[in-house]
Parts: C-alpha cells; structure tokens; sequence
C-alpha cells in the first residue's frame, strides 16, 4: 500500500475543511432506518472540529442523476447526523449551479446538499470540482465506500486542495493491507452468493493471493456441476462451468487450494422451516436444491479456519435469510469470531450480505474489521486501482 497522509498529518486549526464521507443511508418516510455508516464517520467529524476546523460535510444521497430531486435530499441525514455527532449540524441546500454562500466557524458542522444535484459530480467535472475546492482549505475523504468512483467530490477535488485520509477511510486501508497485501501467512478467503458472473474478477484475482479459497453460496454448484455432479433443481450457472473450470485451473498453477463442499443441505422447496436433509454432493436428488452446506463440509472450513492466520470473507455460505439455511453461515463466522478473539486469526470481511450475514450470526464485531463499502471493497479485492485512494496517495 503506498502511502498516504492522515489526520495526524494535518493543521486543522482555523482552517475550513471539506470532509467527504458517505451518507447513503435507508430512509423511510424522512426518518434514517440504518445509521451504521453515520456512525462509522462520527470520530472523523468530532475530530475536525475538536481540533479547530470549520467543516463543511459532502455527500451524495441516491442517484438522482444531476437533478433536483426533492425526495433525493440529504436534508432528512442532517437530523440523524446531528443525533450521532451530539454536535448542531446546518443544513445547506444548494442546486450546485453556482458556489453556495457557506458561513462557518471553527468547531462547527454544516451538511451540504447532495452534491449529485450536479450533473458534473459523477462526471468528475473540473469545473465542479474547483466549485467545491473553492468552499475549503483542506480536503478529507473519509468515503472508501465511495473511493472506486471518480468523481469530483472523491477523487477531483483531491487534486486541487490539501488531501487526507479521514479516521474510517485509514482504518479501512490499513485492514485491506493487512488481509492481502502484507498478509500473515496462510491466508484463507471464503466466498460465497449467487453467481459466478459477478465475481469472475474477484476468484481470478483471490487465487493468486490467498493460500486457500473456500467456495460457498449458490456459486459453488456451478462449480459442483463443472466437476460432473449432479446438483437437481439447485440455483446455478450452467453456462459458466467452462469459466470455472478456468479458475479452477487457475487456483491449480497458483498453488492455491479450492475448498468445495462436500455435502449439502437439500430441501424440495425454498422456504422457511422447509423439510431438509443432507446429501453428499455425489447423491443430491433430482428434485432438490441445495440450499446450505453440510456438517461435513462446515467440519473442512472450520479446519481452514484453524489452519490460517489470515481470513477474508465476502459473500455468505448458504440461504442465510431464511432458516435452516443460515446454519453453516451463522457457525462458521462464530468460529472464525472465536479464532479473532483468541488472537489467532485476523478476520476481514465486507459486501452488503456478508455484514447482514455476520450481523444475523452476532459475530461482526468481533471480526478484526468488517467493512460496510461494498462496491469499493468488492473491487479491491478484484485487485483494481481505486481513484479516491488513488488521489490520496499522490499527495503523500
């Protein structure tokens, strides 16, 4: 990981400060459902004003495409924001066609209006950029989850004023280089969900780095069925098991080990409480699905559990919304949960059903970090350059 500048490295004092961060957060009838990322950015924010910076919050909120979009507005976030922060928080509403008059002193917080109001936000606008540039004397991303999009508010106005990384933004960068660029060794990863076509980029890139690489979800009988298998009425790639017999060819020349299961959970029907047994994957009936793995293959990823130093996880193991089906999810985060706490395993995860996941099984906050970016996350494990980070490392 190159370097880039913190907090620390920072003169706050009298200075305003352009603090992007991420605040796309549920809201149901002008009310925020889910403050998780709110109050993943508070430390960042009681710092910058704790230390004398007049700061002036971006954010975006939906995807109302360069339009006024009432129902779009962050106006609804200011309210919650100023709950968490324990701080008062202004809100500025602004169309962004022209600079907003924004009137703050050091210590205090304003919110600016979703800065995708601008049709030049996503297009990483120069013109854009330097209207929001021109509002600050110092630029803090603290938005990973937002860092694989540049844009001007994450990645053009880094290049105009005096760039660092907020305190989630630091956290997240420094667990990412833990989990896969200078890992403790062996480092086992676990991936799991639907499809193999959305994380084509993510094996191809996870089996050059990890040391095993767990298969779970839906995606693992598209690999099941590349190896000859039958899996029944199963959710499957069928047309992708040329592709993963690739990636298991790739995973054989990088030396990397491909957990499959070696059984699963098999029910004629996807619903809660439905009747289910377990099969060996040599014997899955023609009118079942399986929808969870099995104790055999839950007894083989605790094993690779124990055996690594190193865990990264992205994506559930089985059906988790829906009992039984969340069994082998709920026991394997508990055990790696256990592991982490014991000392012996750093634990990294991230995507939206891996924290909904970890969440159900009561074990994320024992990880050693649980990333709520997504996207972002997503792609750095496919191994791409993200430009918000980018930007931040340019200026270290």
């Amino acid at each position: 990981m190159t370097g880039f500048r913190t907090l620390d490295d920072a003169s706050l004092s009298g200075k305003r400060v352009l603090c992007r961060v991420d605040l796309n957060v549920p809201v149901s009838n002008g009310v925020v459902t889910d403050a998780t990322r709110i109050e993943r950015i508070v430390p960042t924010l009681r710092e910058i004003m704790n230390k004398g910076g007049a700061l002036i919050v971006l954010a975006h909120f939906d995807r109302p495409k360069g339009k006024v979009v009432p129902e779009m507005s962050l106006k609804p976030v200011a309210t919650a924001l100023e709950s968490h922060l324990g701080r008062p928080v202004r809100f500025i509403f602004t169309d962004w066609q022209q600079a907003p008059k924004v009137d703050v002193k050091p210590g205090e917080c304003v919110l600016m209006e979703n800065t995708r109001y601008h049709p030049g936000e996503e297009k990483n606008d120069e013109a854009f950029s330097r209207l929001l540039a021109s509002l600050g004397e110092i630029y803090v991303n603290d938005a990973f989850s937002a860092a694989h999009r540049a844009h001007s508010s994450t990645e053009g106005v880094a290049h105009l004023l005096p760039a660092y990384a907020g305190r989630t933004m630091e956290a997240e960068l420094k667990a990412l280089h833990v989990a896969l660029e200078k890992p403790r060794r062996p480092v086992i990863a676990i991936v799991g969900g639907a499809k193999v076509s959305t994380k084509l980029e993510l094996l191809g890139n996870l089996v050059t780095k990890v040391d095993a690489l767990v298969i779970g979800g839906a995606m693992a009988n598209t690999f099941l069925l590349a190896q000859g298998r039958g899996i029944g009425k199963s959710l499957a790639e069928r047309e992708m098991t040329d592709t993963a017999q690739k990636i298991l060819q790739q995973a054989e020349h990088a030396g990397c080990a491909i957990i499959l299961p070696l059984d699963g959970i098999v029910a004629k029907e996807f619903k809660a409480g439905a009747e289910s047994h377990d099969y060996g994957v040599d014997a899955i009936p023609a009118d079942g699905m399986v929808l969870d793995v099995g104790p055999l293959s839950l007894d083989r990823i605790r094993s690779a559990i124990d055996d690594a130093h190193t865990l990264v996880w992205n994506g559930p193991l089985g059906a988790f919304e829906i009992a039984p089906f969340d069994a082998a999810t709920v026991a394997a985060a508990r055990h790696a949960a256990a592991r982490t706490r014991a000392g012996k395993l750093v634990s990294v995860a991230g995507g939206g059903d891996t924290v909904a996941a970890l969440n159900h099984a009561g074990s994320a906050g024992d990880f050693t970090y649980v990333s709520t970016a997504g996207g972002a996350f997503l792609e750095w494990l496919e191994g791409k350059t993200l430009p918000g980070v980018k930007a931040l490392e340019a200026q270290a």
